[in-house]
């Protein structure tokens, strides 16, 4: 903890002196396509107009991954699955309506999008647009969020490549039982054959006797 709070001084100015961090609670929306890439909503914030993940203070009442699903619906009107245990958390310096600012700690939970909404709370107050992994990680000013985005990107990576491998294995698995089958059927085909051959020449055989085993 305190080499993550060295690190909030280092990149936002902060000390110890100036108390500890409001805390607060997000979402990382997330979306796979059908070719398996994986993008990133991100919000514009109402005071700079930043890129910004939905965010808000914890509510009363709510398991604190509740209140972020909430801020999620509330400030871009995205709809999904959120994870119960945080990625991660980042540190950052909210303008407050007396122009002074306070470091908050966000606490990021991963949101599995399912759809968004045609009109929600906050929708004429924001920006809201689906990036890619790298420029998602590249929009925001935060390094900390910076860092979650890619981690985030790198998991779905290795995620798909499960996916992939898993998908190949099987196919390979069909081939081999059709093959089998197919070796199967050529194996019980070719006794018949001889069989019947057999069959065919002893019957032969038996009409050429018989006139011959017969008194004159």
């Amino acid at each position: 903890m305190r080499s993550l709070k060295a690190l909030a001084g280092a990149l936002t100015g902060w000390s110890e002196r100036n108390g500890e961090p409001r805390r607060q609670v997000g979402v990382l929306p997330l979306r796979t396509l059908p070719g398996g890439e994986m993008q990133v909503m991100l919000i514009t914030s109402r005071e700079t107009r930043r890129w910004v993940v939905p965010k808000g203070w914890p509510m009363k009442g709510l398991k604190n991954y509740e209140a972020a699903a909430r801020e999620a619906y509330e400030e871009a009107g995205l709809i999904g699955r959120v994870g119960r245990r945080a990625l991660g958390s980042y540190f950052y310096q909210k303008r407050l309506k007396s122009r002074d600012t306070v470091l908050c700690q966000v606490q990021v939970f991963r949101l599995e999008v399912r759809k968004q909404l045609k009109t929600w709370p906050e929708q004429h107050e924001r920006d809201c647009r689906w990036f890619s992994v790298p420029d998602a990680a590249e929009a925001v000013t935060e390094a900390g969020l910076a860092a979650l985005i890619r981690a985030a990107g790198a998991d779905g990576a290795k995620a798909k490549a499960k996916v992939k491998a898993a998908a190949h294995a099987g196919s390979a698995a069909k081939d081999a039982v059709a093959k089998d089958a197919s070796a199967r059927e050529a194996s019980a085909k070719r006794p018949a054959a001889k069989a019947s051959t057999s069959r065919e020449s002893g019957g032969k055989g038996s009409a050429a006797k018989g006139p011959a085993g017969r008194a004159p």
